[in-house]
């Protein structure tokens, strides 16, 4: 899946020479978190969050001291090394963007132009949507050999069973000699299935004994 197919097109921005009120203001009454800053020429030039807005606000305590702050240029609080991505990247990819970086959002640009915005929130329904999370279904963790063929091989196992599978994950082992394969199955009781994997000869580390 692309970042075209989950942005959000109408995204609201507002110019570096608008105030931190305007800001304010403008995640109060859209009740967003993130606003691109733009330039006259509509060039990316930065972005502000909530938490910057917080940053920037006097402790509750002094509420009412150097309101005159709140008239400022949002460009003085807006974070400028502002980390972009492309309509066409990938969401897999993308996601490793904010793991790596912390970051809340991300501005999409096509040529340089502002396109969309891609949110931490958007990120995370996307991966569960594409995991089948949502979906009733079974979770199957199964340890195999770190060869080619193996996840192949349990994939015909579900097939025989007549077993559709929602999503496939493979995570790193302990032992670099083994890798884990996840299955997320549209089945609800998955000890049939479980029983049979490890007819042949595979350690099923998910769903296990007692209870399954």
């Amino acid at each position: 899946m692309i970042l075209e197919h989950i942005m959000k097109r109408n995204v609201i921005t507002l110019t570096d020479s608008c105030t931190i009120k305007d800001a304010m203001q403008l995640l109060e009454l859209h009740q967003i978190r993130h606003i691109p800053i733009i330039d006259a020429q509509k060039n990316l030039v930065g972005i502000v969050s909530d938490s910057d807005i917080r940053d920037a606000s006097p402790s509750i305590f002094h509420f009412t001291e150097h309101l005159e702050d709140f008239l400022k240029p949002i460009s003085t609080i807006m974070k400028k090394n502002v980390i972009t991505a492309h309509p066409l990247d990938f969401v897999g990819e993308v996601s490793t963007l904010f793991y790596e970086h912390h970051i809340g959002c991300l501005p999409i640009l096509d040529d340089g132009d502002l396109v969309g915005i891609v949110t931490e929130t958007d990120m995370l329904h996307t991966l569960v949507e594409l995991m089948g999370a949502h979906q009733p279904s079974s979770h199957i963790e199964v340890k195999v050999e770190n060869i080619t063929g193996k996840l192949s091989d349990i994939a015909a196992i579900f097939k025989q069973l007549n077993v559709s599978i929602t999503s496939v994950l493979v995570y790193p082992y302990q032992d670099p000699a083994f890798k884990i394969l996840v299955f997320r199955v549209q089945t609800i009781d998955p000890r049939r299935i479980v029983k049979v994997i490890e007819d042949n000869g595979y350690d099923v580390l998910w769903p296990s004994e007692p209870g399954l």
